[in-house]
């Protein structure tokens, strides 16, 4: 079972994978080193596609601040750099005996990849005769999930918890609601509730759901070029102005709703891109889109309470735990259809949900999503997560709502399966050249100058 809040963890940016992910690795091994009683020595070393977009994405930072026990749930995003820069200058990590110099412990391997996932980090202890304390293996597997390899195995084995209604495909989700007269939410709580009480879970779904519209608020009121030498300037403060400032026009075109959709979600990934707080929605680099279509089904949509903002995020995380389960939610992994496409469908399946359809309109929506980003590319630019990431959110937000759309105004009845176009998503990946799978070594990032 994968947990509605194993898919939206509340984090900075500005990526689930590559900041998130290394963070609660380096934290982990954190603790194993403090339950040893320390060391003399520490090194972490990268691999694959964190080595060759690391710098870009903030990895090294994320593992600085995890071996120094911050999480990514509660640090201060403006105390990341600060903080990353007094270690370097002091080496004190408040590990007995160890000293820590990034520029010698924390090693780039551009050369080899670790056998389970390209996202692999090894991290190691010596006592003070350089002898191996603690060697441990960690993949950031996207959305901010991190497995040893232990773990991994465990999970490819099944030796994980059953809920009490599993579903392992569209098809299987479909006929349970048939057999029990549960909607799909329902049946997506019911399964939470093994792991949490009820009060519990709506806090949780609560605190979500504020957490997404307040990265959209803060995202409104910044401005500036974002980090990292692209010199690319915020547009969501300066369009949602112009959008206020047409609000009494006497004449205002239909699309300008589209306009809206996509302010929303600019400014979710301009607060990524800056390494503000977000929450994985399923990955960091599609942050945009199911807030974007959260906040629309508030502002625009008839009839909004909480109970339907619950429903919504229950409903997309069924559908993004069959994506994870079934294909992949990793950019690393199967390009940014695996990313930008998991995240529109949930954002469909959601808002379809909210608005009373039924679990084969739902069904159909995220199908329609998923299948109209198909062989879409994770080509950053210099690495960062902001050319072509930040757009491509708005375009995922409104296909998402045009997904819904379709599938309200049908009957649920549809030639391709959600569990079809899951598997073409998960074989194209397979097939897709790894210089296209957030390596920033082909398409956009080696034919537009990062300068």
């Amino acid at each position: 079972m994968i947990s509605t809040f194993d898919l939206f963890k509340i984090g900075i940016g500005p990526s689930s994978s590559h900041t998130v992910g290394p963070m609660v690795a380096a934290r982990r091994f954190r603790e194993t080193v403090l339950a040893r009683g320390g060391a003399a020595r520490i090194s972490a070393e990268i691999y694959g596609s964190l080595a060759w977009t690391g710098r870009g994405h903030g990895t090294d930072v994320a593992i600085l601040l995890g071996l120094l026990g911050h999480a990514p749930a509660t640090i201060d995003p403006d105390l990341t750099t600060p903080l990353s820069d007094t270690l370097r200058r002091t080496g004190d990590l408040g590990i007995p005996g160890v000293h820590f110099e990034p520029e010698r412990d924390l090693v780039f391997n551009f050369k080899d990849i670790l056998p389970l996932h390209t996202n692999g980090m090894r991290f190691r202890a010596y006592d003070a005769g350089d002898a191996l304390l603690e060697d441990q293996i960690f993949y950031s597997v996207g959305g901010g999930f991190v497995v040893t390899a232990a773990e991994a195995e465990a999970v490819s084995a099944g030796d994980t918890q059953t809920p009490p209604l599993p579903f392992g495909s569209g098809r299987e989700l479909l006929d349970l609601t048939l057999r029990t007269g549960l909607t799909i939410p329902q049946i997506q709580l019911a399964n939470e509730l093994t792991l949490r009480s009820r009060e519990a879970i709506d806090a949780g779904l609560d605190a979500i759901r504020d957490a997404m519209f307040a990265c959209i608020e803060r995202g409104l009121r910044m401005d500036g070029e974002l980090p990292g030498g692209l010199r690319v300037r915020r547009r969501a403060k300066r369009l949602y102005e112009s959008l206020e400032a047409t609000k009494l026009a006497n004449s205002r075109p239909a699309h300008e709703i589209m306009d809206w959709i996509s302010l929303y979600a600019l400014a979710v990934n301009e607060e990524n891109a800056s390494g503000g707080r977000v929450v994985t929605a399923p990955t960091n680099g599609a942050a945009g889109i199911v807030p974007a279509v959260l906040r629309y089904t508030r502002d625009f949509c008839p009839d909004w309470n909480d109970e339907r903002g619950r429903d919504f995020l229950l409903t997309a995380a069924a559908i993004g735990g069959l994506i994870k389960a079934r294909a992949s939610i990793s950019g690393a992994e199967v390009g940014c259809q695996g990313e930008v496409g998991s995240a529109a469908a949930m954002a469909a399946a959601g808002l379809t949900a909210a608005l009373g359809g039924s679990a084969f309109q739902i069904e159909n929506a995220a199908e329609i999503a998923m299948e109209h980003h198909l062989g879409m590319t994770c080509d950053p630019i210099a690495g960062l997560v902001q050319v072509p990431c930040i757009e491509r959110n708005a375009f995922g937000a409104n296909k998402a709502v045009v997904a819904a759309s379709l599938s309200l105004r049908g009957d649920g009845e549809h030639r391709v399966s959600l569990d079809e176009v899951i598997e073409t998503m998960r074989q194209t990946g397979h097939d897709m050249q790894a210089k296209y799978k957030e390596t920033s070594l082909g398409g956009l990032a080696v034919n537009v100058a990062a300068c």
